[in-house]
């Protein structure tokens, strides 16, 4: 028997599920992952890893093999002369299992 305490999975509602997952990002290099079995998503900032996990495979309906999350910073512009500053975003690379995609051209139902 191994004493290692087993991991839970995060039960989160419906309502989570859609507020952790903002937009797909359709970029080049999205696009080139996505061939390979990699979809990419804009993700709330404060989302973790198994709560991107699960919201993907409840909304999509596909099973997530791995989570990779970056969070990107904002950068320093000027807008109409003043100096600004973009806000920050949390972005998160989902590797799906073999065989399994997810189409971004079609809404969620």
């Amino acid at each position: 028997m191994s004493d290692a305490p087993k991991q839970k999975r995060p039960v989160i509602g419906r309502e989570r599920m859609y507020q952790t997952i903002l937009s797909p990002l359709v970029t080049e290099k999205a696009t080139l992952n996505n061939e390979r079995g990699q979809v990419t998503f804009k993700v709330a900032i404060d989302a973790t890893k198994p709560e991107i996990k699960a919201a993907v495979e409840g909304l999509f309906g596909v099973q997530v093999l791995a989570v990779n999350t970056i969070l990107v910073k904002g950068k320093s512009k000027t807008f109409r002369g003043r100096p600004g500053q973009r806000s920050d975003w949390k972005k998160a690379m989902v590797r799906l299992a073999e065989g399994q995609s997810i189409d971004l051209t079609t809404g969620l139902a």
